[in-house]
């Protein structure tokens, strides 16, 4: 099962953009927070509340909806800043 978060119309350039979401591609969440939380990137914060987000996402479907979803084994499975 997929969880979705989407940051639009942020003001900064998809390349830069990329250089965080790189370093946090197939890591599980905790250690992309951790990695986001310490890179010294001006996005970085904005990346980690997006990450945030999806990750309450999923804390609401399995607690509302009633899926069957461990929080802890989640990871980062895809990551994109497209142009705008």
């Amino acid at each position: 099962m997929e969880f979705r978060a989407q940051a639009r119309f942020m003001r900064v350039s998809p390349q830069k953009a990329r250089l965080v979401l790189n370093l946090i591609k197939g890591r599980r969440v905790e250690d992309a927070l951790n990695t986001l939380m310490f890179t010294k990137k001006r996005v970085a914060p904005t990346i980690e509340k997006l990450l945030r987000s999806a990750l309450e996402n999923a804390n609401y479907m399995s607690t509302e909806k009633g899926a069957d979803v461990d929080l802890d084994s989640l990871y980062v499975k895809h990551a994109v800043a497209n142009d705008g």
